[in-house]
């Protein structure tokens, strides 16, 4: 039995940056995935906010803790689990990357905006603010491969998921999010090969976030350019 167990969902993208936090450092752990629609009892005892990610963490000669917000459970693999480090030791620097961290999960709101529109005026308002923001991250990236340079951090486990979405939605249609962001496609495709980012989503992610997109009549589905499954 290992020490720590990561409560899961398919499709969570916090979960991902927890799972890559821990793959990254390598980490034996056990990884258990519900079904947020039907949560079961155990879960909904142990989760405050009712989310996933949850992090247990087992005490020899005391009770199990539980971690909950992915920000929060990152910081705890860092903390105890130092190398490879993950946050710059400069901590103006670690505050900027925190920052961007930050930044990531409002991207990752306007996605749940973007996937779940069900009218064309929605979703190109969410795309706008989707390539607004990237741009905005394309202003700080430098040479890559990463956020940082050469060393990957937690930053780079924030935005992988983010990119993840766009690899299903590039199958549906153009979504042109990531027209002459050229820092940002590089950082996009460094992050696509990286191991610990293709191992913390299942196999079958693209099939789970297609049944998604279709379950909430997504308008993304319905573009004129849209190839559906087929694509």
């Amino acid at each position: 039995m290992t020490a720590l167990t990561l409560v899961s969902h398919g499709l969570c993208p916090y979960v991902q940056r927890a799972a890559i936090a821990l793959l990254e450092k390598g980490i034996a752990f056990e990884r258990i995935t519900i079904d947020l629609d039907d949560k079961p009892d155990w879960f909904k005892a142990l989760s405050p906010l009712g989310k996933v990610p949850l992090l247990q963490v087992r005490r020899p000669g005391a009770p199990d803790a539980v971690l909950f917000e992915s920000s929060v459970i990152c910081e705890y693999i860092e903390e105890t689990q130092p190398e490879p480090a993950l946050h710059p030791a400069d901590p103006l620097h670690k505050a900027r990357h925190r920052g961007w961290m930050e930044f990531g999960s409002t991207i990752l709101a306007d996605l749940w905006g973007y996937e779940t529109a069900k009218d064309r005026d929605v979703l190109e308002a969410k795309r706008a603010a989707l390539a607004a923001k990237f741009a905005r991250v394309e202003a700080e990236l430098g040479a890559g491969p990463f956020f940082a340079g050469e060393t990957f951090s937690l930053v780079d486990a924030v935005y992988a998921p983010i990119f993840r979405y766009f690899d299903v939605f590039d199958r549906i249609a153009e979504t042109h999010v990531f027209d002459g962001l050229e820092r940002v496609t590089a950082w996009r495709q460094a992050l696509a090969t990286r191991p610990s980012v293709l191992a913390a989503a299942p196999c079958d992610y693209a099939d789970r976030l297609m049944a998604f997109l279709e379950r909430h009549d997504a308008a993304l589905l319905r573009l004129p350019n849209a190839g559906g499954r087929g694509a």
